[in-house]
């Protein structure tokens, strides 16, 4: 394809190509040159627009809040946002779920990314944050060219970064004096404390870059999926019977099953792209420099020769499915695979499992809701909209 603003862009489908750009010389393929149009919100030193070295360096700075100990440190704490959350929903009527769970979702960034305890900084930050990240095609123009940012159209996306940034240093600043720092488990202590070989330290520049990737990469994205994830267990009466009794029997598998499954039959993303750096030899043709080739992640996951009936809502298709990065990729993949996969997947199964415990989810016969392309993420096209019901106390 001929995009005005990108150049040519090959899309790949077939998963063995798709294998050679995830595993192929990062110095070749560049995914930080893909996502450049990004900086003018996620900054120059964001893990997400860096290439090479630079790029796995600072990769490896990040890796400490995300793996499996240090994520599942957090679940207790994620389960009590959740529930604060369904507390207050509207009772057996119709409304959007999206919103709540982009409510919920951020409120787990501040509180175990960000790690947030001030409650005036708390409160602002909820006010400030989604500003910044609710960006429309208007505003996109300024995120790919910042210098608009100094003129009047955009002066409120202008004061919204300022906003937030002056929130941001603020709690950075806090975190370096914190003389507890060391025992503190939220992401953005860890980074404080994370030093390279040489011992070098993340500047404070970085860390707010790295911050506003976190809170871009891991709110809306997660968010949708739990909204999908709803929209479908809504339409599908066994499903949904069946992940009530996972979620009150500890059944995590199942309840990973219906997540995975949400993120192939609606996915949140609709492609991971990656920048040619010298000409290569792919899918039968010879490219050239300057070509951006594009997994198609969508219509791999909706490939019948992969996943048989893929229109289907089928989470048993995932219950000890071994599952192949070529061919199921919601995280990106290859040395780009989204560092915080392993976080969105726990805060998806522990939200998702909060809800069918303390609220019975009614089932409807309209047709499901089309995807809409909101940004670079598919939302539901009506907000994922569901009725729900409080369970008594006494059953949760």
């Amino acid at each position: 394809m001929r995009v005005a603003s990108m150049g040519t862009v090959v899309y790949l489908t077939d998963p063995a190509d798709i294998k050679t750009v995830f595993s192929g010389d990062p110095r070749v393929y560049h995914a930080g040159e893909a996502n450049s149009m990004l900086r003018g919100l996620l900054g120059d030193t964001s893990v997400l627009v860096v290439d090479g070295d630079v790029h796995r360096d600072r990769r490896r700075l990040m890796l400490a809040p995300f793996a499996r100990d240090a994520v599942a440190a957090q679940v207790d704490l994620i389960a009590q946002i959740a529930a604060d959350n369904i507390a207050g929903w509207p009772c057996d009527r119709f409304f959007a779920a999206a919103p709540k769970m982009s409510e919920i979702t951020l409120e787990v960034i501040l509180r175990t990314v960000i790690g947030t305890t001030d409650p005036a900084r708390l409160a602002a930050l909820r006010v400030v944050l989604p500003r910044v990240l609710r960006i429309g095609p208007w505003q996109s123009l300024a995120v790919m060219k910042p210098e608009l940012l100094q003129r009047w159209p955009w002066r409120r996306l202008r004061r919204a970064i300022a906003d937030a940034d002056r929130l941001l240093y603020a709690e950075i600043a806090d975190h370096r004096a914190d003389p507890c720092l060391a025992e503190r488990t939220d992401a953005l202590s860890m980074l404080v404390r994370a030093s390279d070989e040489d011992g070098r330290e993340m500047t404070d520049r970085e860390l707010r870059d790295q911050l506003i990737t976190l809170l871009l990469a891991g709110h809306d994205t997660t968010a949708t999926g739990l909204a999908w994830a709803l929209e479908r267990l809504s339409r599908h009466p066994a499903v949904l019977q069946r992940a009530v009794r996972a979620a009150e029997d500890g059944d995590d598998d199942y309840l990973d099953a219906v997540a995975k499954e949400t993120l192939r039959n609606r996915p949140v993303v609709f492609d991971v792209g990656r920048i040619l750096t010298e000409p290569v030899e792919l899918a039968g043709h010879r490219l050239p420099a300057g070509v951006m080739v594009v997994p198609g992640l969508v219509a791999v996951h909706a490939d019948a020769q992969l996943y048989p009936n893929p229109e289907r809502f089928d989470p048993d298709r995932m219950l000890g499915a071994t599952l192949s990065p070529s061919s199921y990729f919601p995280f990106g993949g290859g040395n780009r695979r989204c560092l915080g996969a392993t976080f969105a997947m726990v805060e998806f199964r522990v939200v998702l499992r909060e809800i069918l415990r303390r609220v019975d989810l009614h089932t409807t016969t309209e047709l499901g809701e089309k995807p809409r392309l909101k940004h670079v993420i598919f939302v539901p096209r009506r907000g994922a909209r569901i009725r729900a019901t409080p369970k008594p106390q006494a059953s949760v």
